[in-house]
This record gives C-alpha cells, sequence and structure tokens, in this order.
C-alpha cells in the first residue's frame, strides 16, 4: 500500500557519485503518491562527475521516475544547490514538467509560509575557512567511503542500513557548532521575510529546530542518511528515513501555529 503525502522533500542525492543511495530513493518514489516534490539541490553532482562520472542505471531511473510523476501530475520544484548550481541559470523556466526557482515559498496545509533553499548560501554566515573546508570535505569523502563497505558488510548480515558520517557528526563538538550556527542563519533568514520557518538540506543533518516559533526543518541527504521531510494532508511535517527497514524519524516540534507533538530530532 503506498503512503500518500501533501508534499515532500528530498535534496542531496548527489547522482553521479558512488555514495548515492540510488536504489533506496527508487523504492521510497515508487512507494508513495504526493501532490508535490520538491527537488532541494545537489540532485546531480555536476562537481565530482567532473572529475569521474559514476551514472548508473539505477540513477537514470531516479530521474526518469520524476519526469514521469512530473508528466503524470505531480507538481515537481527543483531548486538547484551548489553541486548542481550549472541549473541556476534555468530558474524561472519550466523543463519538461519539473519547475525550476533559486528558492520558494511553501505555504502548508495549515496555512503556514516556509522559506525552500538549498542551504549554501548561508556557507558565508557560518564562517568556515576554506582550508577548513577542504579539509572536511576531503574527510567526508572518506567517510562515505568506509560507509560503502560496513553497509555491504551489514546488507550480507542482514543488518539495515547505518550511517558512519551521520554518527561522527552527532557526536563531534565542531560539527555540532556548525549545524547550529547554519541552523541559525536559516531561522533568521526565514523571520526576516516574516515566514514561520524554513525548510533546506546542503548540510546532510536531517532535524527539526524550533527557536521562537520560526521553525527550522532540514530534510537531510540520499548519500549518509536516506531521509525526506514529508507533509500530511493536514500539514504536518515529519522526517522519514527510507532504506530496507524505512521507519518515521520525528514530527515537527509544537509551535502556537500547529497541534503537532513534540518528538526527538534525528540525531
Amino acid at each position: 500500500m503506498k503512503r500518500t503525502f501533501r508534499s515532500v522533500f528530498i535534496s542531496d542525492v548527489h547522482l553521479g557519485t558512488k555514495a548515492c543511495q540510488a536504489h533506496h530513493l527508487q523504492d521510497f518514489l515508487q512507494q508513495i503518491t504526493t501532490d508535490r516534490i520538491y527537488l532541494v539541490g545537489d540532485i546531480v553532482d555536476l562537481i565530482e562527475m567532473r572529475k569521474k562520472a559514476h551514472f548508473p542505471h539505477e540513477h537514470q531511473r531516479i530521474i526518469e521516475t520524476l519526469l514521469h510523476k512530473a508528466a503524470s501530475g505531480t507538481e515537481v520544484i527543483y531548486i538547484p544547490g551548489n553541486h548542481d548550481a550549472f541549473f541556476r541559470k534555468f530558474c524561472g523556466q519550466t523543463l519538461s514538467g519539473v519547475r525550476i526557482e533559486r528558492q520558494t515559498i511553501h505555504t502548508t496545509a495549515d496555512g503556514r509560509r516556509f522559506l525552500v533553499s538549498h542551504g549554501d548560501e548561508f556557507d558565508q554566515l557560518v564562517k568556515i575557512s576554506p582550508v577548513m573546508l577542504a579539509i572536511g570535505d576531503q574527510a567526508h569523502g572518506f567517510m562515505l567511503a568506509v560507509n560503502r563497505h560496513i553497509n555491504r558488510i551489514r546488507r550480507w548480515l542482514g543488518l539495515p542500513y547505518w550511517s558512519l558520517a551521520g554518527f561522527i557528526k552527532s557526536h563531534i563538538g565542531k560539527a555540532q557548532e556548525f549545524i547550529q550556527r547554519f541552523e541559525t542563519a536559516a531561522i533568521k533568514s526565514a523571520r526576516s521575510m516574516k515566514l514561520d520557518g524554513y525548510i533546506g538540506g546542503h548540510i546532510h543533518f536531517a532535524r527539526f529546530q524550533l527557536q521562537d516559533n520560526t521553525l527550522y526543518c532540514n530534510d537531510g541527504d540520499w548519500v549518509e542518511h536516506c531521509t525526506a521531510l514529508v507533509e500530511s494532508p493536514s500539514g504536518e511535517l515529519s522526517l522519514i528515513h527510507w532504506s530496507e527497514q524505512p521507519r518515521h524519524l520525528a514530527t515537527e516540534p509544537a509551535t502556537v501555529n500547529t497541534g503537532a507533538q513534540p518528538h526527538p530530532a534525528l540525531s
């Protein structure tokens, strides 16, 4: 039985790289029905593909599935990120039924308004030096390579998917400090536009954060966590993980404008 949502937000798929968990994403897309899909950046990793392209059939199927959904009546909105920034030149256009925007405003079923963007525009605000960023990229790439081997063994043992990079991010103080600064920058941006919250990706760390009744939502990624942000028909936002054992991760914390009950964020 398919799961039905009003809206689905996915980002950081990184098609074109070995780290992409395309088989899990394809299964997720086949098991849902939704009025609209937001592709919140870094769907195709053009940066890594310039170095070494890895685009097997299962990656092509993701593109085919999204285009089929767009042709079948699902509203598909694509917001390019820093790894697929080439497509930003097409913002404001609709290609093959997919609307391309630099950023957009999403209104939930219960009337709340959220700024939706990839999130790389906040990089300068969180003040990460280029040297540290380069070191972080190298370390992240190494962790993803190790993660692939770990999960190959876990599948052989019948164990569910597990993220090494996600575990490390959750237990290193500097990483947590960076995430908190990013969240604060995103929340300030939404608040400056008099919106109820922010939805984005970029940092591969899915969770909810509530500050002064402004809600931050990060939909995570499909290289480490295999997560999506989903909106129910009534407007409630939730985070779900989708791999061998799909599961609910978190429901948005309660605010003045919604009756959602508090739930631990993804860690």
